[in-house]
């Protein structure tokens, strides 16, 4: 049975009439990274500051370890916390930094020493060791307030928004180490981030909050290919899900979904309980496969605009009633054609209840 790190249960979080956090309930697992992700306001950093202990929940609970912290104080809960903006002290230098937390809980010197020299060396900062704040860049610093959690051995390393202040090479470098930093020390990790590809490229799986609701909590590849609703397929993914919005009909054994005079092929699996009612087809645009026209299970659309992005493009097609995002190799012929068909693949196909959203079918067979 996998060892649970940290469960939050019926979790909520009140200011006044605004609802911050709803009913929230997961769990992550020891040696794991969930992310907490979503756009601004969504309530995932009201949930960090919660297992963290800077806010208290209005209800429901928070375990560590099978045990109830909700009554512990910060300081006492052996969580380690860092900023996106670094938080470092500016007139101490990186060893004085990353020494602070044990010295603080009065460490001998000699522990201190090397447990110091040992994440200076795990976080390549050895050679900046005497040098202090104004002399590191942005991917350092963010590195010594890492280390100086680290080294402290906390039980869970919660990451706020690390990486947000970074150019998108040292982005693109941070989220290198921090897989190395994770797989080497088996550490628990929660990162929260509204950057799609942090979470997918970081977590094991991706909490995707909104307006305070868990709206999908499962694998980073799950949460991507199968969402398990409208919102979900729509926040992950550049360019995002496609979503046609259409009339369900069934012909001779065959699914379609009708748009304008336009009909796109589906599952034999989809529901014929909306047999004749609206309903919404998602799916990606990497998902679509360039086809024949006399390919059975393919449909046509007009192509309106090609967009080069190296080596592939981004085609705008009118299907129907409906603009959808189609994704090629560059050298394509598709590229200089009127006319594409295209067929979908069922098994990253989902259908969704054209009012509440919810996903409506399994997966394809």
């Amino acid at each position: 049975m996998a060892n649970v790190k940290l469960e939050i249960v019926n979790l909520r979080k009140e200011y006044g009439d605004l609802i911050a956090v709803d009913d929230l309930s997961l769990s992550v697992e020891q040696g794991e990274t969930m992310a907490l992700l979503g756009p601004s306001g969504c309530g995932k950093s009201t949930t960090l500051n919660m297992i963290v202990g800077l806010e208290n929940p209005t209800s429901g609970d928070i375990l560590i370890d099978g045990e109830s912290v909700i009554n512990t104080a910060p300081g006492n809960r052996n969580v380690g916390l860092v900023f996106q903006d670094y938080a470092v002290f500016t007139n101490m230098t990186v060893e004085k930094n990353l020494a602070y937390g044990l010295r603080i809980k009065k460490q001998p010197k000699e522990q201190v020493d090397s447990e110091v020299k040992r994440v200076a060396d795990f976080m390549g900062l050895s050679d900046k060791i005497d040098r202090k704040p104004a002399e590191l860049s942005a991917s350092e610093l963010q590195r010594v307030a890492i280390g100086r959690t680290l080294v402290t051995n906390p039980d869970i390393l919660l990451l706020d928004e690390p990486l947000s202040n970074l150019e998108a090479d040292d982005r693109n470098r941070m989220r290198r180490e921090l897989r190395s930093i994770q797989a080497e020390t088996g550490q628990t990790v929660i990162y929260v981030t509204h950057d799609q590809i942090e979470a997918l490229s970081l977590a094991h799986r991706i909490a995707v909050m909104n307006f305070g609701h868990l709206m999908q909590y499962d694998t980073a590849e799950n949460v991507y290919q199968h969402p398990q609703n409208r919102f979900v397929g729509s926040f992950l993914g550049n360019p995002p899900m496609n979503f046609v919005e259409g009339t369900f009909r069934k012909d001779g054994g065959k699914s379609f979904i009708e748009s304008g005079s336009s009909l796109m092929p589906l599952p034999s699996s989809a529901s014929t309980s909306v047999d004749g009612g609206s309903l919404v087809a998602g799916f990606r645009p990497e998902t679509l496969v360039l086809a024949n026209e006399s390919d059975e299970n393919s449909f046509s659309a007009n192509v309106l605009a090609v967009e080069p992005q190296g080596p592939e493009s981004v085609i705008t097609a009118e299907f129907g009633e409906t603009q959808v995002k189609v994704v090629v190799p560059s050298d394509s012929e598709a590229t200089s054609a009127e006319t594409i068909h295209l067929m979908p693949d069922f098994n990253l196909l989902a259908l969704f209840d054209s009012e509440s959203g919810v996903r409506l079918d399994t997966r394809g067979e």
